[in-house]
């Protein structure tokens, strides 16, 4: 698989990555097989595929736990990204970016991974009640310990840190620019695909423009890209697809064009509609990173396939001229 580079610390990762959240949180608990995860990620690793992106709220814990298992056989083979920043109570999740507690974060995550350094350490969230530069200072220290080999932020919630008037990102390009000033920013984690380029305006400019790496989450729309999922099935009461906009039977619906132009352009290629989709994310810039989540082997392969199929400037225009995804993501 092609080989892209991550930001600041000029780490590669092949070009595809791997979400695990899928795999113990917030999508169909039904259908969250342990082994049927494992062979997930060893089929992504056999695939070329390298950066594994985890956080300590998934499960939470768990997720980390399954990965330790991979990791245990494979370690050389992966990249490992972890997140730190929120804490799962039972009916809700709160930021805690308080010094101390990253680091208790990071060792507890350390032991739950089973290895002795995770090579990009990302901030979920950023606390409201601790300045932004304290908590990137307690993560850089992690850095200087050896204990972490990189640095990322993941992008503010939508609906966070939102002014009259403001684009989408710029409360999280406010953030980068502090932290930017305490230690290097290797990588931003934000949502881009296909029905959602809004990271194209200001984020994904901010970041080429300073070197730091892009990992696009959600490249798959939560599924929707992939033509798999049918309007009005319905999603089981965990899965955030439940009380997502997007995902009414109205909305599926009236976003059914999309996955239609997808195919399309998939049956000229041999091609399936996830992988023209994440293929479309490849073009936006070489350092950009589609990390699609998935807990099936066969779905890790597919989306791994992504990595070589190339679209023509008539493929490109062609999804430009898809309709926009109906329907808020707020």
């Amino acid at each position: 698989m092609e080989r892209r580079t991550v930001g600041a610390a000029a780490l590669e990762v092949g070009a595809i990555g791997l979400g695990c959240m899928p795999m113990s949180w917030a999508y169909t608990a039904s259908q969250q097989y342990g082994e049927e995860s494992l062979r997930a990620v060893h089929t992504a690793l056999d695939a070329g595929v390298s950066l594994l992106d985890t956080a300590d709220m998934y499960g939470p814990f768990t997720n980390e736990l399954l990965l330790g298992r991979v990791l245990k056989e494979r370690r050389a083979d992966a990249f490992v990204s972890t997140k730190v920043g929120l804490l799962v109570g039972e009916q809700h999740i709160v930021a805690n970016g308080r010094p101390s507690y990253v680091k208790r974060a990071c060792d507890a995550s350390l032991r739950r991974l089973g290895t002795e350094v995770i090579d990009l350490y990302q901030l979920h969230r950023a606390d409201p009640e601790v300045p932004v530069e304290e908590t990137w200072g307690a993560m850089a220290e992690l850095v200087t310990a050896g204990k972490v080999r990189s640095l990322g932020l993941c992008a503010v919630g939508a609906r966070a840190g939102r002014r009259p008037g403001s684009r989408l990102h710029d409360a999280t390009i406010r953030q980068l620019e502090r932290v930017q000033q305490v230690f290097p920013v290797s990588a931003v984690e934000a949502e881009l695909s296909v029905w959602s380029p809004e990271a194209l305006d200001a984020l994904l400019p901010w970041c080429a423009a300073r070197g730091v790496g892009f990992l696009a989450a959600m490249p798959l729309g939560n599924g929707f890209l992939t033509g798999t999922l049918t309007p009005g099935s319905g999603f089981e009461p965990e899965d955030v697809r439940a009380r997502h906009p997007r995902f009414t039977a109205e909305m599926m619906a009236a976003n059914q064009p999309i996955v239609a132009g997808l195919r399309r352009i998939a049956a000229r290629h041999g091609a399936t509609p996830a992988q023209v989709a994440l293929a479309w994310v490849l073009t936006r810039g070489r350092d950009v990173v589609p990390v699609p989540g998935t807990k099936r082997a066969a779905w890790a392969a597919e989306n791994a396939g992504a990595a070589g199929v190339r679209l023509s400037e008539g493929d490109l225009r062609e999804i430009a001229e898809l309709p926009s995804g109906v329907g808020s993501w707020e």
